[in-house]
């Protein structure tokens, strides 16, 4: 800290020396978590991010990254030290361009110390410096970084960006992203939002994206390998870049068949939710060995298992989805998952309605009768399952059974108010299943808190399914028909099955 002396003598001199340790005394270290009880040492405390600038070099044949990560934030305390969440290997960090003292802690932290204590309200610029091999690196027991044939991949939930850049890696704090990535000539960098320019100079080609809305890091992605990208626009006017590896063998052409429609669905999902939230849309197939896809912003992450038994519209329906339900409007907390899958989901009943194949009351009640009472189904709240069945299938399907009581409950004036306002409400920021159900009885003028607490809360089968009217009971949906749609929505049960 610099302090102006504007008092002449050895009085004023000795009062600034007096204030120091006081002043001094008043900074302590921001948190090694931001406070989510599902991940405690996820993300950090005592200060936000606005935007991350990552510069980097990558050389496929070895799986080396090299890097250098400019992060401006701004502190939200008087800070003496703040980590980041990170796992490559550090050459040097820079608090306002002077160098800091860095070490590491516990499984994933980097733990800076600047120079000068960081008062609060400060806009800081933190740069790092590092290198390694992200595929040599494990955290907690596993890796998010997928090495491919010809390259690697940053996919993951809730976490990926350890692997490839320093980050608070916690949704709760949302920062644009410019990515620029050296990589050999005839391999591709792929990441979100829009492709700025490339370049090619002695061998090498720079490739550089933009995201230029607020983006939670577990939706950073980063692809490279060799692609075969394509692009188009939609007829709503939004621009597209899908991509896939070279080598999908079998599954490229249902791979093609299924994502290359994402402008088609970004469009028909607009009627529903609101205008698409981001400068583009898409998604990328690469060859990896996972089974999940990931709503990761603007360039779905899919992988090839998806497609291996033919096209499959609904787990694109799914993803972008999200693009409204996740990644706009962000969840505050972890376990404020439903609000991601359930509504994604329920964007898959939704599609089958269109398509002739089943309604979402149809689904309800299939799901509904699917599951008996004693079911370990029933046992898995929605509204806040726990962290060992955040992606258990009960949040998506007793999710999407909680979305369509509330549909019944509402009428579908109000319930289709809600789907295209709560996007509008909350764009870019964070909100909760609290929130959520306190926008529902807003726009609809009903109390729902015995609603939310029967689908989200109780740990029981309700009494009566999510039926249109009361008279309705468990035996008129005993043995519904399998819709046609079910066994296409079945097969992306696993996609978030991290």
């Amino acid at each position: 800290m610099h302090r102006r002396i504007i008092a002449p003598g050895a009085l004023a001199a000795a009062s600034v020396l007096l204030a120091i340790p006081a002043s001094a005394a008043s900074f302590t270290p921001g948190a090694p978590g931001i406070g989510d009880p599902y991940y405690p040492a996820y993300g950090n405390g005592g200060y936000d991010v606005s935007h991350y600038d990552l510069r980097l070099k990558y050389q496929p044949a070895t799986d080396e990254l090299e890097g250098t990560a400019t992060i401006l934030a701004r502190t939200t305390q008087d800070l003496s030290r703040f980590d980041l969440d990170f796992l490559l290997d550090v050459s040097e960090v820079r608090v306002n361009g002077v160098k800091a003292a860095f070490t590491t802690s516990g499984e994933h932290e980097l733990v800076v110390t600047p120079r000068t204590p960081l008062p609060k309200g400060t806009a800081v610029t933190v740069v790092v410096r590092y290198t390694g091999v992200p595929s040599s690196k494990k955290a907690y027991g596993f890796t998010s970084w997928h090495r491919t044939p010809d390259g690697g991949i940053a996919a993951n939930e809730p976490e990926a960006a350890w692997w490839w850049f320093p980050s608070n890696d916690h949704p709760l704090d949302k920062a644009t992203y410019d990515v620029s990535v050296l990589v050999p000539d005839g391999t591709q960098a792929l990441s979100n939002g829009t492709l700025q320019s490339t370049s090619s100079k002695l061998g090498w080609t720079r490739w550089n994206w933009r995201q230029n809305k607020p983006q939670a890091t577990y939706l950073a992605t980063l692809a490279l390998g060799k692609f075969d990208i394509t692009t188009s626009t939609s007829e709503g006017g939004v621009p597209v870049v899908n991509a896939y590896s070279k080598d999908l063998g079998d599954n490229d052409g249902a791979a093609r068949a299924s994502v290359e429609r994402t402008g088609e669905l970004v469009d028909w999902l607009s009627g529903y939710f609101g205008p698409y939230p981001f400068s583009s849309a898409g998604g990328y197939v690469p060859n990896t060995t996972t089974g999940y896809a990931l709503e990761t912003q603007t360039r779905v992450y899919y992988s090839p298992r998806q497609f291996a038994n033919g096209s499959n519209t609904s787990v694109v329906v799914h993803e972008l989805a999200h693009q409204w339900w996740g990644d706009s409007v962000s969840l505050k907390s972890w376990k404020d998952i439903w609000i991601n899958e359930g509504f994604a989901r329920y964007a898959q009943w939704l599609w089958s309605e269109h398509e002739g194949e089943g309604t979402a009351q149809e689904l309800a009640d299939y799901v509904y009768a699917s599951h008996p009472a004693d079911d370990p189904f029933w046992t898995v709240k929605p509204g806040d399952p726990g962290p060992d069945n955040q992606f258990d299938i009960a949040v998506y399907d007793r999710g999407a059974l909680a979305i369509q009581a509330l549909r019944n409950a509402i009428g579908d004036d109000a319930f289709f108010a809600i789907l295209k306002g709560w996007p509008q409400r909350h764009a870019y920021g964070n909100a909760s299943v609290a929130d959520f159900q306190r926008y529902a009885e807003q726009v609809s003028d009903k109390p729902l808190a015995a609603l939310f607490d029967t689908w989200l809360y109780e740990p029981v089968k309700p009494a009566t399914p999510a039926a249109r009217t009361a008279k309705a009971t468990p035996r008129t949906v005993a043995s519904p028909a399998q819709p046609k749609s079910w066994k296409k929505i079945a097969a992306t049960n696993e996609i978030h099955g991290h």
